[in-house]
């Protein structure tokens, strides 16, 4: 496990094979790292499945509203949801979409994220400058490595839970 300098702002996502572990950045994204630690805190993330999962491009989870494994999951909507709160204002920045960047899932508008987000594989720089990246894996990659492909994968994997480290 990576050493741990800002509990606040450190994600703890457990997968089946082990712990990720994502430093946020939110000088850089601030209002993307306040809903992904908001909506952890609730619990809304967990048993939320990994809908899209494309070899060499990037995982991608997040859908609390139909994405939970554990209450009337349906395979087909999936992906198609965010959270109760409003959608985010894009924060795009500098910083490259590099092999375990965050990025926020979006739909074409640009202020169109709200709970979605995918962890790169590699790095997809063609994507910088579009979309939001707000943390970065600083352990546990192999973890994210062996995730299910497909879209969407026909026995997806889940994110069993998902904490702030300061609460863990």
């Amino acid at each position: 496990m990576a050493e741990i300098n800002d509990p606040e702002n450190t994600i703890l996502i457990e997968l089946k094979d082990g712990t990720v572990t994502i430093e946020l950045l939110p000088d850089i994204a601030p209002g993307h790292c306040e809903r992904m630690k908001e909506l952890a805190r609730a619990g809304a993330y967990d048993n939320v499945a990994f809908h899209r999962v494309i070899d060499g491009f990037m995982a991608q989870t997040g859908d609390v509203k139909n994405g939970n494994m554990e209450q009337d999951f349906n395979l087909r909507l999936a992906g198609t949801g965010g959270s109760d709160k409003p959608n985010l204002k894009a924060e795009f920045s500098r910083i490259p979409h590099d092999r375990g960047t965050i990025g926020a899932a979006r739909s074409q508008n640009p202020d169109s994220a709200n709970s979605q987000f995918f962890i790169n594989f590699k790095d997809n720089h063609f994507l910088n400058g579009q979309y939001t990246v707000y943390g970065r894996v600083i352990s546990g990659m192999e973890h994210v490595d062996a995730i299910t492909r497909g879209e969407p994968p026909q026995n997806p994997d889940r994110m069993i839970s998902m904490k702030v480290a300061a609460d863990a």
